[in-house]
């Protein structure tokens, strides 16, 4: 493949990875003005496909009968697929509410082992030696980044349990996203998962409804997240990763981690010690490891 294809990739998939690590520090900023969870995950998704709606009809204009119709299988698969995608908002941002963005987002990464798992499940197959020695290199990161070693307290057992809850969700959706209705545009198929993560969101915005709602949201903070949540990042990243290949891809993309760290250490404030910036290398090194095989297959199609 050509260089200058792949550098195009790495940037795209890079700037999306960065946008999803700002993710969380806009969330607490909004938990600190009074917005609920419920507030922060609704305005989300109701801009996002309000937003992906334009980008289709933008893309059916221009292309017209080029673009491929969804079947309704297609649109009843991807909107199944979704609801992981809502739910992982909501557990990840209920976390971050208890826990420091900076041990989060670490939780949000055990992906990396809960990824092994299932698919060890699925395969009915033993994972290779380097992906358990990637898992044990995760979970001794863990260990360091969020500061069980040199902290005298535990994290809040509320946000390590929204958190690992996400860290589940967000695997299914990373196994479900990629093999579901892929002849379809990526912005067709973000519109359908949205619409499917959109029904869990508003199920809990209305369970967890206190019989008020802070429509300032929209404007405040709303918009801020649909877009470096639900618009842009998914964008960027299936834009990416076909010329990255799937190996190169993950790696970049684990650029989501340090982002989001510095963006709590500078934005929020949020004490970073050296020993937890270790572990965020480590967490880096296993998905480096896990996906080195998979990069030199990218970079030779």
């Amino acid at each position: 493949m050509n260089e200058n294809n792949i550098l195009k990739g790495v940037i795209l998939v890079g700037l999306g990875a960065t946008s999803y690590g700002m993710l969380a520090t806009f969330v607490k900023l909004a938990y600190g003005e009074g917005y609920t969870t419920a507030e922060v995950t609704s305005s989300q998704f109701i801009l996002g496909i309000i937003g992906i709606l334009l980008i289709n009809a933008f893309q059916r204009k221009k292309k017209g009968a080029a673009v491929v119709k969804a079947s309704r299988k297609s649109i009843t698969e991807l909107m199944l697929a979704g609801t992981s995608l809502g739910l992982t908002s909501i557990f990840y941002y209920l976390a971050v509410k208890y826990i420091p963005v900076s041990i989060g987002i670490v939780l949000l990464m055990q992906t990396v082992w809960m990824g092994v798992v299932l698919e060890a499940i699925l395969t009915k197959s033993f994972p290779s030696g380097r992906k358990i020695i990637a898992v044990l290199i995760v979970l001794s990161g863990t260990a360091l980044a969020t500061n069980l070693i040199e902290s005298t307290t535990f994290p809040d057992w509320r946000g390590i349990g929204w958190g690992l809850l996400a860290a589940a969700s967000f695997t299914t959706t990373m196994f479900t996203s990629n093999r579901i209705a892929t002849h379809l545009s990526s912005a067709q198929r973000s519109l359908f998962m949205l619409l499917g993560g959109a029904v869990i969101v508003f199920g809990f915005a209305l369970f967890t409804w206190t019989g008020t709602y802070n429509v300032d949201i929209f404007l405040k903070w709303g918009i801020l997240l649909s877009l470096f949540g639900t618009i842009i990042p998914p964008m960027l990243l299936n834009a990416g990763f076909p010329y990255t290949g799937i190996g190169l891809g993950s790696i970049v993309s684990s650029l989501e981690l340090p982002v989001s760290v510095m963006m709590a250490f500078v934005i929020l404030d949020e004490k970073v010690t050296a020993l937890q910036w270790c572990g965020i290398a480590l967490i880096i090194t296993a998905i480096v490891i896990m996906n080195l095989k998979n990069k030199s297959k990218g970079q030779n199609h």
